[in-house]
This record gives structure tokens, sequence and C-alpha cells, in this order.
């Protein structure tokens, strides 16, 4: 089979294509002829060396999520059939022309979506998702949302407007926010770089404006009552001041940094709860229940269209290096899909 390589750290250029052997599903597993998967910020990251693939799955071979059809099944699988459409996530190794996965971790593709559409669904939609429930957001919630023209910024703007809430964003430029509005966002900032940079700047811009759009409230009760956010750095102490009294910040991407300076008694006198998650680590159990209720409460929306991917481009495998510095760039507007047809 064709499969994306990562021979040694470096620039995308290092990235090869190599034939490798099809591998073959272990109990309780199916294996997926892969036609369309999508780039992760993780990709970048593992092609750089700084972020290595978890056990268990192939350590040079990138890709985070998958969309295909099932070509075999081991023998004690009972949930999926030969033929099926399905599309998920994996550890790692989705950028080949076949993957194996556990096949409780497999999601049906709904009718009608292209292959294409269904591989820049799982990571967006599932970490969107999963996001806002651990943070137990409810109908008629503010929601804020850091970059919030990335792929899983553009999938949680959709899904807070469809399950009866208000989203509220930030973004780099103008142009991801008015994207984002298109999706379904009520309100952007746009935060330039020295805004980004200056810790007491950014904290006072987000407060004003989130304090702003959430004004109706009485103004000791002001603010966003759930964040996700997938900025980190500075983004984190100016988020905690954002949040209303009982708000709930989760953390999930560190594209602005790893580090802030976080006000404690801000955590204390609001009552905020932060919380950080990843999806990549976490073991097969926990996977399969994530799976379990992204099918039960986002498939029949993504089946319905109600919530749909946003595709900013979409390569051939073999341009894989091209794919990898247009998301390196910052100027993407979603997921970056690249096909193995």
């Amino acid at each position: 089979m064709r499969t994306a390589v990562i021979p040694r750290p470096g620039p995308p250029d290092v990235l090869e294509i190599q034939d490798r052997p099809t591998p073959t599903p272990a109990p309780g597993e199916v294996l997926v002829r892969v036609y369309a998967s999508a780039l992760n910020r993780a990709d970048l990251a593992q092609r750089r060396g700084r972020y290595p693939a978890p056990p268990g799955v192939p350590a040079d071979v990138p890709g985070l999520e998958y969309a295909g059809e099932v070509v075999a099944c081991a023998p004690d699988v009972t949930a999926r059939r030969v033929g099926d459409r399905v599309m998920g996530l994996v550890g790692g190794g989705g950028h080949a022309e076949y993957v194996v996965t556990d096949a409780r971790t497999t999601l049906a593709i709904p009718d009608g979506l292209s292959w294409e559409e269904a591989a820049a669904i799982p990571e967006a939609f599932i970490t969107a998702h999963d996001g806002l429930a651990q943070a137990h957001f409810a109908r008629g919630e503010v929601v804020l949302v850091h970059a919030v023209g990335s792929g899983v910024g553009l999938a949680a703007v959709q899904l807070v407007r469809a399950l009866g809430g208000t989203a509220l964003g930030t973004a780099r430029t103008p142009a991801k926010l008015e994207q984002a509005r298109a999706h379904g966002m009520l309100a952007g900032l746009a935060v330039l770089p020295d805004v980004a940079r200056d810790p007491a700047a950014l904290r006072d811009a987000l407060v004003a404006f989130v304090h702003a759009h959430t004004a109706e409230r009485a103004p000791e009760h002001r603010g966003a009552d759930v964040a996700l956010d997938l900025a980190g750095g500075t983004y984190v102490n100016a988020t905690l001041h954002a949040l209303a009294p009982m708000g709930r910040a989760i953390l999930i991407g560190l594209v602005a940094g790893g580090r802030d300076t976080v006000d404690l008694d801000r955590v204390l006198r609001g009552r905020l709860t932060l919380r950080g998650t990843v999806m990549r680590s976490r073991g097969l159990e926990e996977r399969i229940a994530t799976a379990e209720r992204f099918a039960a409460a986002v498939l029949p929306l993504i089946a319905d269209r109600a919530v749909h991917a946003t595709i900013e481009a979409v390569f051939p495998l073999e341009r894989i290096a091209e794919a990898h510095a247009l998301l390196e760039s910052n100027a993407t507007t979603g997921k970056i899909v690249l096909t193995m047809r």
C-alpha cells in the first residue's frame, strides 16, 4: 500500500511516499481501504519530531482520521461488515491506503457524504463535541471559541448553534471570523499579534468583547459560560477572566504556546473550572465510549446537514508536503484533505 512516511524530523519536504505491507486486522479489528484522510496540527508536530505516536500505531506514519470502506473483518467482529462505509479516529497511520482499527470505534458515514467530506469530520467534530460534553454545555449558554476559524473551531460553532447555544469566537484575521459567522457565530474578535503577545492587553480586550455580548446579564454575572480554548499560551488566563461565575474552560490546543501565568484568585472567586483534554492518547475503552456518544448525538445532525465539514483544500497523497506547508502557513480556514484514490 502507498503510505506517507516521516523518515526523520524536519520541514514538509522530508515527507516520503513509500510502499508498505497492508496490515492485517487483529481480533476485534477491521481493515479499512482509506479513500480520504485529513491533516491536523498533530501531524505537523509529529513531522517535526515533537509529538511521538502512542504505542501500538506506526511510529513514522502520520494521520489521525480516515474515511473509507471496510474490506476485511476479524472473525470475532459482528458490528461491521465488508462494504460498510466508515470514518473515525486512529492514533496514527491514517495517511495510507489501508488502516486497521477497532470496529467499535468506527462511525457509519451518513448517506450522501463524499469521501472527502467524511474525512474532514472525525477529528474536528468529535473533538468539538467531546469538549462541549466535558464542559457540561447546556442549551442557552454562551460558548467562547478560540481559533474559531480552524476545523475544530468551525465544528464547535455549528454544534453550539445546532444544540441551542450562542457562539462567540476569536481568530487572527477578520477573514476567519467572517467564515465563522457564516457557520453561525454571533460575533468575533480579531486578535492582532501584538495584543496576543501582551497578556494584559489580551485579557482586557477579551473581557470587554465577551461582556459586550453578554450585556443583558447583571454586571457580576457577565461572561461566557463555556470556553473551548484551542490556542493556549496567553489566552488561558485571559479566558478565565472572560468567564461568567461557574464558567468552564476546556483547553484543547496550544498553538499560541504551552505556558501562561494563571490568576488563581480569579479561579477561586469565580468558582471556575479549567480542564485539559486530548484525544490521541486515550485508551481503547474511552475511545469506544467517545465514538458511541458522538454517533448518538452528532451523526443525526450530520445526516440532516444541520452541521457539515468545512474543507479548505484537497490534495492527493503524493502532494502531502504541499498540504503540510499550507496548514503550517496558518492561512487556512477549515480542513485540508488528502485523497488516496
